[in-house]
């Protein structure tokens, strides 16, 4: 028995199909006291819903904010001793 060889031809992409435009989105943060205490109760928030410890890129997908908010959320919870370390890099509340 033989068997039949295949060839797939395929089309040459131009260079303009083969560049992926890669953008990255800026988060302009205001720092003030009101937007990080809003930015600590979502991720008190995403904490308390959780029921369990979370990282903080799981807070983060959770409380649907940045990474850099998470942390200025978590700076604020910290202070007020509202959250602790748990196992592993995260985080639960206090």
């Amino acid at each position: 028995m033989t068997e039949k060889k295949v060839t797939v031809k395929t089309a040459v992409k131009s260079t303009a199909e083969r560049k992926v435009r890669r953008t990255t989105k800026k988060v302009a943060l205001e720092i003030n006291a009101q937007t990080v205490g809003f930015k600590a109760g979502d991720v008190y928030q995403a904490l308390a819903t959780a029921e369990a410890p979370l990282s903080v890129a799981e807070i983060a997908k959770s409380a649907n904010i940045s990474t850099e908010e998470t942390l200025l959320g978590m700076g604020w919870l910290f202070k007020e001793g509202k959250i602790k370390d748990a196992d592993n890099n995260k985080l639960t509340l206090a």
